[in-house]
């Protein structure tokens, strides 16, 4: 008599449901998800230096929303001091210069 091969069912991720939410409902119109937005893979088998200025981009846009939240509308206003400081407080790995300036030219003033 063999034994019985058991194996695992396969895993699938399930979504957080709100409480009170029901099975299948759309989020109503005009509302918006709190917190980061949802992470997707990135494409395989692109140079590293596409990588480190994708991530770079993403954190200088996330640093200018910041900014432009607190009240600095301005380049100007955005020193790398006061980047590095909001990162901080926002925990957010200390910025290079490249992404400060980065952060200045997202913050740029249109005329």
């Amino acid at each position: 008599m063999s034994a019985a091969v058991l194996t695992p069912a396969p895993r699938t991720r399930k979504s957080p449901k709100a409480p009170g939410a029901r099975a299948g409902a759309k989020p109503a119109a005009g509302s918006r998800r709190l917190g980061p937005p949802v992470q997707r893979a990135l494409p395989a088998g692109l140079p590293r230096a596409w990588y480190i200025d994708h991530n770079r981009r993403l954190k200088a846009m996330r640093l200018a929303v910041v900014l432009l939240d607190t009240g600095l509308y301005t380049p100007g206003q955005a020193t790398n001091r006061r980047i590095r400081s909001i990162a901080a407080r926002i925990g957010i790995h200390r910025p290079s210069a490249a992404t400060c300036r980065l952060v200045r030219s997202l913050l740029h003033q249109e005329d």
